[in-house]
C-alpha cells in the first residue's frame, strides 16, 4: 500500500486494528496513547504527532517504508 497522506495512513492503521479484533479503547491501552489519539489518527488528522503514530504502526505490526520514485524496490 502506498501511504501518500495521512488518511491512508489512518486508513491502513483502522484496517489493521479491525483485522486484530482491538477496538479502538483497547488498541490505545495496548500503545500506550488515548483514544483520542487513535481516533484522530485513523481519521487522517494532519497534526497527530507523527513518531506516536509510527510507533502505533509498528505494535500492529506494520512497518512502513520509503521508496524514491521511479525506482523499484529491491
Amino acid at each position: 500500500m502506498r501511504i501518500n497522506s495521512m488518511k491512508v495512513l489512518g486508513q491502513a492503521i483502522r484496517a489493521r486494528r479491525k483485522e486484530l479484533g482491538y477496538t479502538q479503547q483497547e488498541m490505545a491501552e495496548y500503545c500506550g496513547c488515548g483514544t483520542r489519539f487513535v481516533s484522530d489518527l485513523e481519521n487522517g488528522k494532519e497534526t497527530i504527532q507523527f513518531g506516536k503514530a509510527l510507533d502505533v504502526a509498528s505494535m500492529l505490526g506494520l512497518d512502513l517504508s520509503i521508496d524514491v520514485r521511479g525506482q523499484r524496490g529491491e
